[in-house]
């Protein structure tokens, strides 16, 4: 009960997403339903977790509800009782916590130089950092830089879970000064050039204070020591030393005083944080996210974040006596060698940046940054950009120079339109010189980036103006947060193999294999522009396998067609062309759409056992004429090659797919005309193939399902043909439950219908068609299953039983009386004997005439009748249900 109380309390604040409210409330109807059985009550009918009114939904609907909520209880009582046993709670929705963090003061003022601080939430157990940096800066006083944050540098670190909070988390600071190369010695450098030079560190477990600020609502302040480095070269994990208390490696201040900062914990959705705390966000509050995106995506949340991490180089003295001062400067630049504006975020809390000047270490050719910047590029500019890295030694002579000596670069993009893998990147190096300008980025551009590069471009003469520098290398990291680019480069190379499929036909059923399953997000992502340059190349391509072996290699064509993503590219295309050019070539495309559909009516109707097709088809033959080119490369299909089952069972379970994107172009009554062509080419046998029979159904199931049949002028020329095939299955007792599923389908669309003037048509087009053998065909499996209960119920020899025989059909009196007489004798060796009174025949169709009134079997008289009344139902030899069907009406 307390449980259920909190799941409401959760859903009266109106704080959840809606994923988020429909489980809770898929939680809760469980529960309650669970509840109902235990105490012997009624299970209440819902729909989307809501109380239906049973007057209302049709009997096929409100069993299908029952049976859900019977699959829910049993589920839950099986698995949801184990998993609270083995997890220790309940079925809770997660909900985001927020860390605020205020900086209230940086009372170690010995620097006397303008700092930066970066602040960030790192993982100690998994070594990584886990959020983005929050950045601080200082003047030399230690007062806010911008004199506009007084009292304004916080932060809102998001979207942490209840595991992130469980980790090995700490809050770390790191602290840059901006100054002289060596605070202690004026001689290094002159006043007037700046170098950004590491200074110190100071870190807090979070574990240590988790639970004091989770008790409060208000802010708690905490004094954080600032720990020194002593060797430079171990700056990057200076942090790690800190946490592991490694004290050779770093020196503790002379006092306790530090960074004063103070936090406080939250609750909830931004939403809500935003209206139960609006002082923070007045404040100018920095919100600083995770790195990657959070366990529950918001809608709306587009991201297209790249996180770069600077880790190290390795650099060559070049003929001085000592190692270098190296600084790396890093751009962003577009495809024309632009550099791209304010794509550069050193942290939350300040302005973008066209430029980041890394620190410096002093006199280190190997250095160790490990810094990490954000790149909030527009995607209409990844395409092409790259980044230039530049490399400086930064002189502590009197002048004070930085003097380029080399740089390296790396696209953003490669050549198939993935961007760079979340991985370690190890770039070239190029020796340059201070005179060299970058104005023509075409010059190195061309050049190898990386290893994997130059193995795509061998052969590079040695006469270019940049030569690589063999033993100077410089890697990078990065991290991918976007939902429009993608990074799955393996879809791409499975094309490109595609395309060239004869030079390795061994894998060619491998690659298809793995086309199906490459999602139709994936798809969307690669972008229309691709899709329409290699789009008529790769329809080729498949169409000439289907030719080479249709058998082999027919499902798996079909499958990777993906009819239902070619069918938005031809409709949007067209959409797009028609309002471009106001509606030009409309009845050329309407033509083409046409002969497609009589290719794919020439396909289905193709069989090699039968060419029976319904009179519904429009035309069988193949197609003629010239289509449109958006739509002709899908008919090149050649009638001698092809055998129907593996492909049309590959059109029709794609086929429902594209109703909707049909409905974009043509009326209701158009595309049902095209769906009822194809739907009547197939063939009206049910002795095709089992699991023809079976996608046959499926594909009528979905059709039905579908938003085209909930209009009734499309139920009026859909229903006959439906209604056609699934009087063939019911006449041969075949695929019986997909039957059944789509006349409940059926049932209840014209429930939902019942207001409208066309129901009274479908129901009479209904009866008339089905109610008959539907009839027969109920009769025939309850007399079925009455007879296995018979026969299996086992009787001791001593005891006897009457069983009343249910219904027998025999082509003959003479077949009839051997198979009565066969059941009397198994039904003795059971103990089970044959109640002949009870026994009645009747001779359909006037088979025997009026004269005879009984017949002998096994010595005993059965009499011959014109009605029987079994189940219920009163039948007469004529075969006329018309006096059941009026009683029925009457009682009802």
């Amino acid at each position: 009960m307390n449980e259920l109380i909190d799941l409401r309390r959760q859903l009266l604040s109106g704080h959840l997403t809606q994923d988020q409210v429909r489980d809770v409330k898929r939680h809760i109807t469980v529960r309650l339903d669970w509840g109902n059985e235990h105490l012997g009550l009624d299970l209440v009918p819902r729909k989307e977790f809501e109380m239906v009114d049973a007057e209302q939904i049709s009997v096929s609907d409100l069993y299908k509800m029952h049976l859900s909520s019977r699959h829910s209880v049993q589920q839950s009582t099986s698995q949801g009782d184990s998993i609270r046993q083995r997890h220790g709670e309940t079925c809770r929705i997660p909900i985001p916590h927020h860390l605020f963090l205020n900086l209230k003061s940086f009372t170690y003022n010995s620097i006397g130089e303008d700092t930066d601080i970066f602040f960030s939430l790192y993982d100690m157990r998994e070594g990584k950092q886990i959020s983005e940096r929050f950045m601080v800066k200082l003047n030399k006083n230690g007062g806010p830089k911008n004199p506009e944050k007084i009292d304004r540098l916080c932060a809102l670190f998001t979207d942490l879970s209840s595991k992130d909070l469980k980790r090995d988390l700490y809050i770390v600071a790191h602290i840059i000064r901006t100054g002289r190369m060596l605070i202690n010695d004026s001689k290094k450098g002159p006043p007037h050039v700046q170098y950004r030079r590491p200074y110190g560190c100071t870190v807090l477990s979070m574990n240590d204070v988790l639970q004091s600020i989770s008790e409060l609502k208000e802010e708690k302040d905490f004094v954080l020591k600032v720990y020194t480095c002593n060797n430079e070269n171990e700056w990057y994990q200076i942090h790690e030393n800190i946490i592991r208390k490694s004290s050779t490696k770093y020196t503790a201040p002379s006092t306790n005083y530090g960074l004063i900062i103070s936090l406080q914990l939250l609750r909830g959705e931004m939403e809500q944080i935003r209206r139960e705390n609006p002082m923070i966000f007045n404040r100018g509050v920095a919100v600083t996210r995770k790195l990657g995106f959070p366990d529950v995506i918001m809608p709306g949340d587009i991201r297209n974040d790249l996180y770069l991490t600077l880790e190290r180089g390795d650099f060559e003295r070049g003929g001085k006596s000592v190692q270098k001062n190296i600084e790396v400067t890093i751009y962003v630049l577009y495809a024309d060698g632009e550099i791209l504006k304010d794509c550069i975020s050193l942290g939350s809390g300040e302005p973008h940046v066209s430029e980041h000047r890394s620190f410096v270490l002093y006199h280190n050719n190997s250095p160790r940054w490990g810094e990490i910047i954000k790149l909030p590029i527009p995607i209409d500019r990844f395409r092409g950009s790259h980044l230039r890295f530049e490399f400086r030694h930064c002189s502590t002579k009197d002048k004070g120079e930085k003097k380029l000596f080399g740089f390296a670069f790396t696209p953003l993009m490669r050549e198939d339109g993935t961007t760079l893998s979340d991985e370690s990147h190890e770039l070239y190096v190029y020796k340059c010189d201070e005179n060299t300008t970058f104005s023509n980025h075409a010059l190195y551009l061309g050049l190898p980036c990386c290893k994997d590069d130059f193995n795509g471009c061998p052969n590079i003469p040695s006469s270019l103006i940049f030569q690589r520098s063999a033993k100077e290398t410089l890697w990078i990291s990065t991290q991918l947060s976007s939902t429009k680019l993608t990074q799955n480069g393996d879809f791409f190379i499975d094309l490109l193999a595609l395309l060239k499929w004869k030079a390795h036909p061994d894998r060619v059923m491998d690659i298809l294999g793995r086309l199906r399953h490459v999602s139709g997000e994936e798809i969307v992502k690669v972008g229309n522009s691709f899709m329409a340059i290699f789009l008529q190349d790769i329809l080729d391509t498949l169409f000439s396998i289907l030719d080479d072996n249709t058998d082999k290699y027919g499902p798996l064509v079909f499958q990777s067609l993906a009819l239902e993503y070619l069918f938005k590219f031809i409709v949007q295309s067209r959409i797009l062309y028609s309002r471009a050019t106001c509606g030009m070539e409309e009845e050329q495309f309407r033509a083409s759409i046409q002969e497609l559909f009589q290719s794919i009516r020439f396909v289905l109707s193709l069989d090699s056992r039968s060419s029976e097709t319904l009179i519904f088809t429009q035309g069988t033959q193949p197609p003629q004429g010239q289509a449109n080119e958006a739509v002709n490369c899908v008919q090149p299909w050649s009638a001698n090659a092809l055998r129907p089952s593996p492909l049309s069972a590959a059109l029709l379970n794609s086929f429902p797919a594209i109703f909707d994107e049909l409905l974009q172009m043509f009326t209701v009554q158009e595309v049902a005309e095209f769906v009822r062509g194809t739907l009547g080419s197939m063939p009206s046998t049910v002795h095709i193939g089992q699991s023809m029979d079976v996608v046959k159904l499926q594909s009528i199931a979905r059709t039905v399902d579908s938003r085209l049949f909930s209009f009734p002028e499309s139920r009026r020329i859909l229903l006959p043909v439906v209604l056609h095939h699934i009087h063939l299955h019911l006449r041969q007792q075949k695929e019986l439950l997909i039957c059944s599923g789509i006349l409940g389908s059926i049932f209840s669309i014209i429930k939902a219908s019942s207001l409208e003037t066309s129901v009274q048509e479908e129901v009479e087009m209904m009866v008339e068609s089905l109610l008959d053998v539907l009839l027969q065909t109920l009769l025939t499996i309850m007399s079925k299953s009455q007879s296995q209960e018979a026969v299996r119920g086992q009787r001791c020899p001593q005891c006897t039983a009457e069983i009343t025989v249910t219904v027998i059909f025999a082509e003959s009196m003479e077949a009839l009386i051997g198979a009565l007489e066969r059941l009397s004798e198994e039904s003795e060796c059971l103990g089970l004997r044959v109640s002949w009174i009870k026994t009645k025949i009747q001779a359909f169709n006037d088979l025997l005439g009026m004269a005879i009134s009984s017949v002998s079997v096994c010595g005993e008289s059965v009499d011959l009748v014109e009605r029987v009344t079994h189940h219920g139902s009163d039948i007469h030899v004529s075969g006329d249900f018309s006096y059941e069907v009026s009683r029925r009406i009457g009682r009802a």
